[in-house]
């Protein structure tokens, strides 16, 4: 079934794209894991936004943000934690800019979004504490509010947090696109079948469309309003 989706009700989710896990210095990389997949899709992504900017659709942003007291991370023995705390959550690092920063920590250089993608002043930025960026959050009611129903997905990483959001949209009844060179993650991505393709499989069988950004692109393009004189 083809996906078509009205611009006007359509919100581009970029999930986690953020310096913790695409940037030199943030928690992926301090921990060893590859980040070239994530950066090697923050062009085509940025490519993405900027058409959908154009035809009106909203950008939301979701990063992954604790308190700085760790409250809202949960209990010292849930998953979560365990996690996190592989990824040396909270521990304070100094940033590219030689200011202190901390790993996963709200208001710090760690949790911004890379350069590359900064959020534009018409963008909506959500912090989550859990890989769903509907947990506990405000967006299902920042979506409804906004009269949104199709939701297109970028980001990070394909099988935790974008996989996450996407089935809980799913069953809010969201009509959802995946981004296949839009979305990466570093487990497993040498091996012959990684957790990446794993999740667009299952996307575009249970959960919604998939799709390489450059068909979306020429599409939203060639619904672009010229400028006038």
């Amino acid at each position: 079934m083809p996906f078509t989706m009205d611009p006007g009700r359509t919100a581009v989710i970029v999930v986690d794209m953020q310096n913790d896990f695409a940037s030199e210095g943030g928690a992926f990389a301090r921990a060893g894991l590859d980040i070239v997949p994530v950066q090697n899709i923050i062009v085509p992504t940025g490519r993405v936004l900027a058409a959908a900017r154009v035809t009106g659709m909203k950008v939301i942003y979701l990063k992954m943000a604790f308190r700085p007291d760790l409250s809202d991370i949960g209990a010292q023995d849930s998953k979560n934690w365990s996690l996190h705390t592989f990824l040396r959550m909270g521990e304070p690092v100094t940033g590219p800019d030689g200011q202190p920063s901390r790993l996963f920590i709200k208001d710090t250089w760690n949790t911004e979004i890379v350069s590359e993608l900064a959020p534009q002043p018409s963008d909506i930025v959500v912090t989550k504490h859990r890989f769903s960026g509907f947990y506990r959050t405000d967006l299902d009611v920042i979506l409804r509010g906004l009269g949104i129903k199709y939701l297109v997905f970028t980001g990070c990483t394909t099988s935790v947090c974008v996989e996450s959001t996407l089935r809980d949209a799913m069953f809010r009844d969201y009509l959802c696109l995946l981004l296949a060179d839009c979305t990466a993650e570093p487990i497993g991505h040498e091996l012959a079948r990684s957790n990446h393709e794993a999740s667009l499989l299952v996307a575009e069988l249970m959960f919604g469309w998939v799709c390489e950004s450059a068909g979306l692109v020429e599409a939203l393009e060639a619904q672009a309003i010229p400028a006038g004189p």
